[in-house]
């Protein structure tokens, strides 16, 4: 792991959201224009060749950076989000957690068959709530063409648990733990 910029700017916050957790906490590189910048370009650079038709936010930090992604590579942008936050019918998707089951939502009209679509977010961590976008994605015969993130808890081995829903490039900008 490269302890350089933009690196420098994603803060350890002990024992949040629970005792024993240590979050990355990305605001500070969202605050700083050029290291945002810098991670927008850098997941839409190496997507650039991965042709796609949409880019699937998760909520909600994966709103920031799949928007910004979006724009720079000029494709439209959808929001996955947690039940009852988007205002027209949904398609959901349930999917379990180390702690429990939660569920993801897009707009049934969001995505079509035959799309490809990039999925981004700010953390692969177990690799639940990824999986769970690309079997929404999939749900209604769309095509994942990659997973972006800015950072990857590689001791976790999420990316395993995405490569066993979808046969498509997983990418992240930082790693942390794990294979480095």
């Amino acid at each position: 792991m490269d302890s350089g910029w933009p690196a420098s700017l994603i803060r350890d916050v002990p024992d949040f959201p629970t005792p024993g957790i240590l979050f990355k906490d990305i605001t500070p590189l969202l605050d700083d224009a050029g290291a945002f910048r810098w991670a927008a370009d850098e997941l839409a650079d190496r997507f650039s060749d991965a042709p796609a038709d949409r880019v699937v936010g998760v909520e909600a930090r994966g709103f920031i950076l799949g928007a910004a992604v979006a724009y720079r590579l000029g494709l439209g942008f959808v929001p996955v989000r947690k039940p009852g936050k988007l205002p027209y019918d949904t398609r959901s998707v349930d999917y379990e957690l180390e702690y429990g089951t939660a569920s993801l939502e897009a707009h049934t009209d969001a995505m079509s068959p035959g799309q490809r679509v990039l999925i981004v977010d700010d953390v692969l961590a177990t690799g639940g709530t990824a999986a769970a976008t690309v079997e929404l994605v999939n749900s209604v015969d769309a095509e994942v063409a990659g997973v972006g993130f800015l950072i990857e808890l590689g001791f976790l081995d999420g990316r395993g648990k995405i490569e066993e829903h979808a046969d498509c490039p997983v990418i992240s900008l930082f790693c942390f733990g794990g294979d480095e």
